[in-house]
């Protein structure tokens, strides 16, 4: 009988740290293979050292280790894209196509994250829907409308089984910013725990749409365990959660830090904001495979600050 492992290419980043920690406790740890350029400092459990550009070692990982999940993570995000689109678009879609190959080859199921980085343009503002106008502004945006796509053409044509969700800004503890327009929700949270103020590169009333950490992965387990069957969308799935601006977020941490100051100094990744989303409908994904979300500001907030503070006073910082 095949043993049904699981595999994470970009393991070390924000989100794929996180997630691999939650698939090892659903799962156990013998089952799930973390894998990305390099070993984490602090290396715990099963690790494999990856590029995701050779399909020729993935193919080995995939066949050796009877892998039948892949989370495709590793990707170029917004920011850094920007300052050097080629390689962006070379990294985020030769991967992709990488892992399609492989999956196609030994049948396995596919998690692609995409992002509201695909919207902009001529996409409604609020409440953005499911089969919006896909018109992205950064190369991160037109990759991730490509990989929808040939996603969705690999169902179609190989019937496999690809899966995805629209990432909102993903706000978690456990990891730094990682290099996207939305971290700077992230980075607020340690400078206000740290006692500094904190100059944000987006304008105080900027309203992008935003989940905690632990939505985002549970939003991805529930859907890769979903029946085939409920899962009607193959390019991707609109999720949500909340949505603020900095200075609302602001507000959030004087609840609990009421001396904590921001100041603004918008750069080039206000354009980028500006060209996405306020708000998102997801009204799909909960009506297909029943997504909720769990957290609001103040929830996120409290424990944001929590964790943060421990982990600060474990440092010693």
């Amino acid at each position: 009988m095949k043993k049904e492992n699981i595999l994470v290419i970009g393991a070390n980043g924000q989100i794929g740290t996180v997630l691999t920690e939650t698939l090892r406790a659903h799962f156990g740890d013998t089952r799930v293979l973390a894998t990305d350029l390099h070993a984490p400092e602090q290396a715990s459990g099963w690790f494999e050292t990856l590029d995701v550009l050779d399909g020729e070692r993935l193919n080995d990982l995939v066949a050796k280790h009877q892998i039948q999940d892949i989370y495709h993570l590793a990707a170029i995000l917004s920011a850094k894209g920007e300052q050097n689109p080629k390689w962006a678009w070379d990294i985020n879609m030769q991967g992709l196509f990488q892992v399609l190959e492989v999956a196609k080859m030994h049948h396995c199921r596919i998690f692609f994250p995409s992002s509201i980085a695909v919207f902009g343009g001529e996409s409604p503002k609020y409440k953005t829907p499911q089969h919006a106008v896909l018109q992205p502004q950064t190369v991160y945006g037109i990759s991730k409308v490509a990989g929808e796509h040939w996603c969705n053409y690999y169902h179609q044509k190989y019937q496999l089984d690809t899966r995805s969700v629209r990432y909102p800004g993903i706000i978690g503890y456990q990891s730094l910013p990682g290099g996207g327009t939305t971290d700077y929700a992230v980075d607020i949270y340690h400078k206000a725990v740290q006692g500094l103020p904190f100059e944000c590169f987006l304008k105080a009333d900027t309203t992008l749409p935003m989940m905690y950490m632990n939505d985002a992965i549970r939003a991805t387990i529930e859907l890769m365990q979903a029946p085939a069957e409920q899962v009607k969308i193959r390019t991707s799935y609109n999720i949500a959660s909340m949505s603020f601006t900095p200075s609302e977020i602001a507000d959030s941490i004087r609840k609990q830090i009421p001396d904590f100051q921001i100041s603004y100094q918008p750069d080039f990744r206000q354009a980028i904001a500006e060209s996405w989303p306020a708000s998102i409908d997801d009204s799909a994904a909960r009506n297909d495979w029943h997504w909720h979300p769990a957290y609001d500001l103040d929830q996120m907030t409290q424990e944001m600050l929590w964790h943060l503070q421990e982990y600060y006073q474990h440092a010693g910082c």
